[in-house]
C-alpha cells in the first residue's frame, strides 16, 4: 500500500467498525485499540449514540415512546454531529487514528429501513469526512437473535417494533435486521467496505482487521 493516500483533510487516521447489534464491534474495537496503543499511536475511540449532549435526550425520547422517523433521524445526527465535533475531528487534526464503533453507515440503514428517502439521509450527514478503512462484521440473523438474546435481550427500537413489521418480537426483530441487513449489503461496494465474516473467531477477524490497518501504518503515514 505505497501510494496509500489519506480520504479526509486531516492529519491521523479514520477508522470504522460497521455491523448490526451482537455483531462483535465492541470487542473488536478493544482489541484494535491496544494493538494500536502497543505499538505507542496515540488512539481515540467514540461510539454510537454517546454524545454528553444529545444522548440522554434520545433515550428519554425512546423511553417515551415519543420518535417518529424523522425525530430519530435528526436527533441521531445532532448526536453523530456533536461527537464529530467536539471529538472526532479534534483527535484527527492532532494525528491520532480514531476508532468509531459504527458511523453514519448506520444512520443510513436504519432511517431507509424507517422509510426515510436515502439522498435526504444522505444530504443530513454529507458534513461527515470519508473514513480511511470501513470494517463491516456481516452476521446472519439467527445468529444475531441468539446473542443478543443471550446478553442485552430484545429491545423495542432495535428489534423494529416502532415501525410496526410485527407485533411478535421475535418476528419483528427478524424483519427488521433482514432489512437493515439488506441496506448494510448495498452500501458495501459504494462505499467501499471491508467485509468480514462475522462468524469467524474473535482472533480470526482480529487478524484480519490488523492486517488492514498494519498496512497502513507501514506506509510511515503516521510516523
Amino acid at each position: 500500500m505505497e501510494n496509500f493516500k489519506r480520504k479526509h483533510d486531516y492529519e491521523g487516521l479514520l477508522v470504522v467498525i460497521e455491523g448490526t447489534d451482537g455483531s462483535g464491534k465492541s470487542t473488536q474495537l478493544e482489541l484494535l485499540k491496544r494493538y494500536m496503543q502497543d505499538m505507542s499511536y496515540g488512539v481515540m475511540v467514540s461510539e454510537w449514540k454517546t454524545s454528553r449532549l444529545i444522548a440522554k435526550v434520545i433515550d428519554e425520547a425512546k423511553e417515551r415512546n415519543l420518535l417518529n422517523a424523522s425525530t430519530y433521524s435528526l436527533l441521531y445526527a445532532a448526536d453523530f454531529a456533536d461527537r464529530l465535533e467536539n471529538q472526532i475531528i479534534p483527535a484527527l487534526n492532532a494525528g491520532f487514528i480514531v476508532l468509531l464503533d459504527r458511523y453514519y453507515y448506520t444512520a443510513l440503514a436504519r432511517d431507509v429501513v424507517r422509510g426515510q428517502d436515502i439522498e435526504w439521509v444522505k444530504n443530513l450527514y454529507e458534513f461527515a469526512p470519508e473514513p480511511d478503512l470501513v470494517f463491516y462484521l456481516d452476521m446472519p440473523v439467527d445468529i444475531l437473535l441468539k446473542r443478543i438474546i443471550g446478553t442485552t435481550g430484545l429491545d423495542f427500537y432495535e428489534s423494529g417494533r416502532d415501525v410496526g413489521f410485527s407485533t411478535d418480537f421475535y418476528k419483528s426483530f427478524e424483519i427488521y435486521q433482514n432489512r437493515c441487513l439488506e441496506e448494510y449489503n448495498r452500501m458495501k461496494s459504494e462505499y467501499g467496505f471491508i467485509s468480514i465474516d462475522g462468524t469467524k473467531s474473535i482472533e480470526e477477524i482480529h487478524n484480519e482487521m490488523k492486517h488492514h490497518v498494519q498496512e497502513i501504518l507501514d506506509t510511515g503515514i503516521l510516523d
